[in-house]
């Protein structure tokens, strides 16, 4: 078997006696029952994925991958494809907002070129690592964006990413991405796995006027109706509509049950990312934390067609990992409370009148 069946043959269910055994030390707290509203929930969960009662906290880290689009020649981006370039070496010198929150908190920042159309390895960027599979996809409005073998290696990718992050002691992984025109394909995807019409998910993405957004509507009905036969299977439907960063990112969900370590999702994108996981690995979702509600396009009803409830509302629809970054910390004083609070016993508090 190759990586991806391996890991898919690694990914247990969470564990329910860790959750419950989270949720009686909950009760426990210094604090009426159920008080901490959602923080509880998030800390059950945690518990429970990683099938450790006491839900230890470790390293946290964010994944960026970062790639180009050949769908971008058909007019969908506001912005040219020498941006994704750019961003990348901004994002690794530590200009970018997602590098400002990973440095404000603490958080390990991998940043990936898994397929930006210039290729600058051989005088590498500072802070950027290289696992190209390509120069960019094509455009999947003549053809697959990639073929097969190239999705599977950009999801292999992301799943090397997590074993790696794990092999280090991170026990909370984020995702992200950054790559002009990929909206476009995340609507794609997004609308092949949800079945919603690519008019209701489609947004404005790095601000297109209303040209730009007809042409990209269109786009995307046009690569669905070209691909339908390849739609019923996720690496299939990522080598027809998807993108190198896009299948990475769904490596590393995959990547991270295969671990028992909690992933955090980003915003629109990422989320494609992660109905591409749950496409190719039923139920997964449960080993993921969707970060925010983005304001970009749909998100609101693709999370909704997911079973999914984001933990922050912010209007943000920037990207890079950025919602995934202040998710993360929200995680992280659920458990610091989780941990630190007294219980009724150790605190000589009187518990409830029965």
């Amino acid at each position: 078997m190759g990586l991806i069946e391996d890991t898919l043959a690694a990914i247990a269910p969470p564990d329910a006696e860790a959750e419950k055994a989270a949720a009686a030390r909950l009760d426990s707290l210094t604090k009426p029952p159920g008080s901490l509203g959602r923080l509880e929930e998030i800390v059950r969960r945690y518990a429970a994925i990683r099938s450790d009662p006491s839900a230890t906290v470790g390293r946290a880290a964010i994944a960026v991958f970062v790639a180009d689009h050949g769908v971008a020649e058909a007019g969908v981006s506001a912005y040219p494809k020498a941006v994704t370039l750019e961003m990348l070496r901004n994002i690794g010198a530590g200009g970018a907002a997602i590098s400002v929150l990973a440095r404000k908190l603490g958080y390990e920042l991998i940043v990936t070129d898994v397929g930006v159309e210039t290729d600058t390895s051989a005088t590498p960027f500072a802070g950027v690592r290289y696992r190209r599979v390509g120069s960019g996809t094509r455009n999947f409005l003549h053809g697959p964006a990639m073929s097969l073998d190239e999705s599977r290696r950009a999801v292999e990718t992301g799943i090397e990413t997590a074993r790696e992050a794990a092999g280090r002691g991170v026990t909370l992984i984020g995702i992200g991405e950054m790559g002009i025109a990929n909206s476009t394909p995340a609507t794609a995807v997004l609308a092949a796995v949800t079945g919603i019409p690519p008019a209701r998910l489609a947004g404005r993405g790095t601000g297109v006027d209303d040209a730009g957004m007809n042409r990209k509507i269109k786009a995307v009905e046009a690569a669905l109706k070209l691909h339908r036969s390849s739609c019923g299977d996720g690496l299939a439907m990522l080598a027809a509509i998807g993108g190198f960063e896009i299948a990475a990112m769904a490596g590393v969900c995959l990547g991270g049950a295969a671990a028992r370590m909690p992933v955090v999702v980003d915003g629109f994108i990422a989320t494609a990312a992660a109905a591409a996981s749950i496409k190719i690995r039923p139920g997964l979702g449960s080993y993921l934390f969707f970060s925010h509600r983005s304001a970009e396009g749909g998100h609101a009803l693709a999370l909704e067609a997911l079973g999914a409830r984001a933990i922050l509302d912010l209007d943000m629809r920037l990207g890079e990992g950025t919602g995934s970054a202040l998710a993360m910390n929200v995680i992280e004083n659920a458990l610091a409370l989780f941990h630190q609070m007294a219980t009724f016993a150790s605190a000589g508090v009187s518990g409830k009148i029965e």
